[in-house]
């Protein structure tokens, strides 16, 4: 898949054009990706994504996000589409008037432009369906996608997420919610009480769900194992040591080798328990040992 930060970084042909931040690219974002690729298909030209980076409301609302950027763009690419233009949205952007944003989209010469029935844009989200078509011939609406009668959209599945919800999250994203990045060294409590983990980075505002969880975890399939391990996470602040900023630690059954400086992919599959604080170091050890053993049976059909 192609990426571009801008319109006018592409050629100078027609397109198809969906619009919107896509953050999680969740079940109704794929719905709207299946309605581009068709539409892309019927025109016999690129499929474009048009998405802001971060999400819209990260900027305006102070939300968290589901996807970074990478991980975003390696859903889109994932789902098919040809190309994609993420935008830098800042202040600045935020405050342009519409017409600036309807000069974008004159750059990718759409045939057609398919958004979400809810979707403004501009300054004050002052445009909206109507004017979109001042820059196309068609433009397609999808309504809210709905699964069992419920909303499917990012606002909802950060509130499964913040529950601690990850099967209700992954049922509207149409996959298990996932988290990257690098893990990086930590204070190395877990290898005194026989339990390491890997302590892993990602980026600030990055939505997680709270407390411990049986995870499969994804890396370089050149590792020990093929890369692919299941394991149980724990994320919070650790309140049996007085620990004062969020943690994000995995255990890795069946791996003792070294990740440091390597990149995890961490899939949430099932919510063991909330975070605890315990009397002591022994009481915390046996706790992790009951995770393990409630992980590994939540897991013991996943391949």
């Amino acid at each position: 898949m192609k990426t571009y930060v801008s319109p006018g970084q592409r050629p100078d042909t027609a397109t198809v054009v969906a619009v919107g931040s896509f953050d999680g690219v969740h079940l109704g974002h794929q719905a709207l990706i299946a309605q581009l690729k068709a539409k892309a298909r019927e025109h016999r030209v690129p499929s474009v994504v048009y998405t802001f980076d971060p999400p819209t409301r990260v900027l305006t609302q102070g939300v968290e996000f589901l996807s970074t950027l990478p991980e975003k763009l390696d859903l889109l690419g994932r789902y098919g589409v040809d190309e994609t233009i993420a935008a830098s949205f800042t202040p600045e952007f935020a405050a342009r008037p519409k017409e600036a944003f309807l000069d974008d989209l004159r750059q990718l010469r759409p045939r057609t432009v398919v958004v979400g029935e809810d979707f403004h844009f501009g300054r004050g989200r002052a445009g909206g369906v109507e004017d979109l078509r001042l820059v196309a011939p068609e433009v397609v609406t999808l309504p809210m996608h709905q699964l069992g009668g419920e909303d499917i959209k990012s606002t909802r599945i950060r509130e499964y997420l913040k529950a601690g919800d990850v099967v209700g999250a992954g049922r509207l994203l149409g996959r298990h919610y996932d988290a990257q990045g690098v893990v990086v060294q930590g204070d190395r409590l877990g290898r005194t009480i026989g339990w390491p983990t890997a302590n892993i980075r990602v980026p600030d505002g990055k939505a997680l769900p709270l407390g411990v969880f049986a995870v499969v975890v994804v890396g370089d399939p050149a590792l020990d194992g093929g890369g692919r391990w299941h394991g149980v996470a724990n994320v919070g602040f650790r309140p049996t040591v007085s620990g004062l900023d969020r943690r994000f630690e995995v255990n890795l059954f069946d791996y003792s080798g070294d990740l440091y400086g390597q990149e995890l992919q961490v899939k949430f599959f099932a919510h063991l328990r909330g975070e605890q604080k315990f009397s002591g170091l022994d009481e915390l050890k046996a706790q992790i040992a009951r995770d393990a053993d409630a992980a590994r049976e939540a897991l013991k059909d996943v391949r």
